[in-house]
């Protein structure tokens, strides 16, 4: 694996400050189901990183002291988190909306069959990763019969009332290119996946395109092709300031597995730490959304990802 962060460290990258903190991106841990190529947090079967149930509650009394509005999991696969369904029942209890990032594959796995009720009943957003419409570009992203599941899972979450208008349960799509360039407008993306899908009886609310950041397996890549300078050039070139406003960075900070804070998910598998004064490295227990308000955020190269053409957060397109 090849490191990306001397690559990216000595930066033009406009400064940028926080906002209100509005919402709290947890890693439940990098332990997935799947290995994809394009996978900024380098996730798989072997990985062994896994929050407890110590460093869980420690999330669940920050959301219990500070007011905040959205709690939004992640891995790996969060759901192989033993306290996965513990967290989001502490979060819904105390009022906040929670978003499971789920890459759909993970209903099929032993001891999930009951995921698709247990989201359903606590209202829980589904942010589903599907990196295509077509099965050959997914199977090739992500593994042989991926797709197929994906599908299978879809169709689960539709039967359980997701996208469903009269249900109000959010069922939200990703896309990310399958190569070195930027995703294509996302409305008009929407529209495809929506046609599409529809003809395997599958239906949902919005589709997001992220874009890939030159970092982890993605990153690694480039450098094996000798991309990687070409591919900073193009998210350089495309850079557009109006994004600056709305980088997801400004109203949410990211919770490794061991509790430590970070601007965004993707500083984070860099190791580039919120820079909180005097705290060296901060932890979710030494954290409140106050002090946040108003301190710089950490940047690099990378985030040249997030401001190229139409941008790209977790929200999907900024422009």
């Amino acid at each position: 694996m090849h490191a990306t962060l001397p690559l990216l460290q000595e930066s033009d990258f406009p400064a940028i400050r926080r906002n209100t903190l509005t919402t709290l991106q947890v890693n439940l841990g990098y332990r997935c189901n799947q290995a994809c190529l394009h996978c900024h947090v380098n996730a798989g079967p072997t990985r062994k990183e896994v929050m407890s149930r110590e460093t869980v509650e420690q999330i669940v009394d920050f959301l219990r002291h500070n007011k905040l509005a959205t709690l939004d999991i992640t891995g790996g696969a969060p759901e192989l988190n033993p306290h996965f369904r513990y967290l989001v029942e502490q979060a819904r209890a105390l009022g906040l909306h929670v978003i499971d990032r789920c890459n759909l594959t993970i209903l099929q796995e032993a001891g999930q069959g009951d995921l698709a009720d247990f989201l359903a009943q606590h209202k829980v957003e589904i942010v589903a990763s599907l990196p295509c419409y077509q099965e050959a570009n997914v199977n090739g992203q992500r593994g042989d019969g991926v797709y197929a599941r994906s599908i299978d899972a879809l169709q689960q979450l539709n039967a359980r009332g997701y996208a469903d208008e009269n249900c109000g349960l959010l069922l939200n799509l990703v896309y990310n290119p399958t190569g070195p360039f930027l995703p294509p407008p996302q409305a008009q993306l929407e529209a495809d996946y929506k046609r599409e899908l529809a003809k395997q009886g599958v239906t949902f609310n919005q589709l997001y395109t992220l874009t890939n950041l030159p970092i982890q397996r993605f990153g690694s890549t480039l450098i094996s092709k000798g991309q990687f300078d070409e591919y900073m050039q193009l998210l350089k070139s495309a850079h557009l300031g109006a994004n600056l406003d709305n980088v997801m960075c400004r109203s949410l900070i990211s919770i490794d597995w061991q509790g430590y804070a970070y601007d965004c998910d993707f500083n984070q598998m860099l190791n580039l730490p919120l820079p909180l004064p005097n705290k060296g490295r901060p932890h979710i227990r030494d954290l409140t959304a106050q002090a946040l308000q108003g301190l710089p955020i950490a940047i690099a190269d990378h985030c040249y990802g997030c401001t190229a053409g139409q941008g790209s957060s977790c929200g999907g397109a900024l422009a």
